[in-house]
């Protein structure tokens, strides 16, 4: 079954048996995690959601990406401003969806 759901913003097209990084989540290491604002499984489509259609994971890890450097100047105004940023994840693996 393939299915498209959205969570942090974002919309993922997964599979069962998936791994995946999403948004940060509160849910702790080991627990499940359902996804219930679903816009697509197996050939249904919602409007917005799919009524009744959820995707269940299970939260493998948190962490943090990579940094990236975030450099601002102003040609001739002895303007520089460098800032870096990591961006929170969490790992996700499909185990079932729902529809």
């Amino acid at each position: 079954m393939k299915a498209i759901f959205v969570t942090g913003g974002k919309q993922y097209y997964v599979s069962e048996g998936e791994t995946i990084y999403v948004e940060k989540l509160p849910n702790e290491v080991g627990s499940d995690v359902e996804f219930t604002e679903v816009l697509y499984v197996n050939g249904k489509s919602g409007n917005p959601t799919v009524k009744g259609a959820k995707v269940i994971g299970t939260v493998e890890k948190h962490g943090r990406q990579k940094k990236i450097v975030v450099f601002k100047y102003r040609p001739k105004k002895k303007y520089r401003k460098k800032q870096g940023h990591r961006q929170p994840y969490t790992k996700v693996t499909i185990k079932s969806i729902v529809g």
